[in-house]
C-alpha cells in the first residue's frame, strides 16, 4: 500500500499514569513500556482525520474521517514510539482499507465531531460487528496559551514520536513512520461525560484524574506499514 497523506485536527490528549507492569501486560513482545516520572502513559485522543489520501494525490480529492484512538507510549531499541490499542472511524470502507492494507485495528463507529465557541464537541458509538461495545462522549476547550511541544518534557514526551505499533489479526507486529512538524499544543480542559474505552480493551479506571491537552492539529505523511 503506498504512503498516506492527511491532516490530524481538533485534537484532544486525555491521559492517566499508569504501574509500568500493568501496561507491559498489555503489550505484545518485543515492545517495552516508555515512562514519564516512573509512570508509563494510556491516552485517549478524540480528533479528526482531514483530506486523507494517498501521497501526492491533491488534496481536494481526500476524505474526512472522524477518528478515536486508545494509545500508550513504548520503545523498541531506543525508538520512543506510540502503540495503538485500537482506532475507533466513522467510514465503513476506510475501517476495511485500514484493517486489509494497513492491518491496523481500526473499528468502525458512528462518530461526530462539531465546533463551536472554541469548545470541541465529540462523540463516538463503536458499531463494529463482534466488538466490544464503547461509548465515548464529551466537550473539549484550551484553557491556556500555546506552547511548543519539543520545549516542554511531558509534552514532547506524549506527542514527538515518529512511529507507531499495532498488532495485526494475524498476531504480527507491524509498524509505520510518520513526518509532520513539531507539536502545538494547548493545556486543555474537558468535560467527558461517557468512556467505556479503558474497559472495553481491559484496562480498569485510573484512580487520579486525566491530565489534557489539546491542539488544532498539524499534517502528516504516514509510510506503508510494515512487519517487525
Amino acid at each position: 500500500m503506498v504512503p498516506l497523506e492527511m491532516g490530524w485536527r481538533q485534537l484532544l490528549f486525555e491521559n492517566w499514569p499508569v504501574d509500568p507492569d500493568v501496561m507491559d501486560a498489555h503489550l505484545p513482545d518485543g515492545l517495552t513500556p516508555d515512562t514519564y516520572d516512573g509512570s508509563a502513559w494510556l491516552s485517549v485522543v478524540p480528533f479528526t482525520n482531514v483530506a486523507v489520501r494517498p501521497k501526492g494525490m491533491p488534496e481536494s480529492l481526500g476524505i474526512r474521517l472522524p477518528e478515536l484512538n486508545l494509545r500508550t507510549y513504548v520503545t523498541r531499541e531506543g525508538v520512543p514510539s506510540v502503540y495503538f490499542f485500537s482506532l475507533d472511524a466513522q467510514g465503513i470502507l476506510s475501517v476495511l482499507g485500514a484493517r486489509v492494507f494497513h492491518h491496523l485495528p481500526y473499528y468502525y463507529a458512528r462518530i461526530s465531531l462539531d465546533r463551536e465557541d472554541g469548545r470541541v464537541r465529540f462523540s463516538s458509538r463503536r458499531r463494529h460487528p463482534g466488538a466490544r461495545p464503547v461509548h465515548y462522549e464529551g466537550t473539549y476547550w484550551p484553557t491556556g496559551e500555546p506552547f511548543s511541544a519539543p520545549e516542554d518534557s511531558f509534552g514532547a514526551f506524549l506527542v514527538e514520536r515518529y512511529r507507531f505499533y499495532t498488532e495485526a489479526q494475524d498476531g504480527s507486529i507491524r509498524y509505520t513512520d510518520v513526518e509532520h512538524d513539531p507539536w502545538t499544543l494547548y493545556p486543555a480542559a474537558a468535560d467527558i461525560e461517557t468512556n467505556t474505552l479503558l474497559s472495553a480493551h481491559g484496562f480498569a479506571r485510573p484512580e487520579t484524574d486525566p491530565v489534557y491537552y489539546c491542539s488544532p492539529g498539524l499534517d502528516v505523511v504516514a509510510s506503508r506499514s510494515k512487519r517487525l
